[in-house]
């Protein structure tokens, strides 16, 4: 009897709990990183290559996907990245030697760079 009781109350003190707050859905899983060609954007004075090279997806807030690239200078045989520059829009070139572009994130411009055709640094220009 006395099991009976602990029982009964047990289910009740249980069924007098607040549920839990609701989860959100939330999709934990990153975009998938598409597979991308090098591709070429354009060719520079003094036989300088500009072109996009790896890629990361990203998602914006409203929950719209891009790919945002990588630059990369191809100059005498050598292959010269732009160190963390991902950007969604081909560069334009500014100079004989230098190139601009916005960096991404979240698939938005954001601040401009500058890029060195010769060493591949990017600096910060707004």
């Amino acid at each position: 009897m006395i099991r009976r009781v602990c029982g009964a109350i047990s289910l009740v003190a249980c069924a007098c709990q607040p549920a839990p707050p609701p989860h959100a859905a939330v999709d934990s899983t990153p975009p998938a990183v598409p597979f991308v060609r090098d591709s070429l954007l354009f060719t520079a004075p003094h036989e300088v290559e500009v072109w996009f090279t790896d890629a990361r997806a990203a998602t914006d807030s409203a929950g719209n996907r891009c790919v945002e690239r990588v630059l990369q200078i191809r100059r005498e045989g050598r292959r010269i990245p732009v160190p963390l520059l991902y950007t969604g829009t081909a560069p334009r070139l500014v100079t004989d030697s230098t190139i601009e572009a916005p960096i991404w994130r979240y698939c938005r411009p954001g601040n401009v760079y500058r890029v060195s055709l010769r060493s591949g640094q990017p600096v910060r220009v707004r």
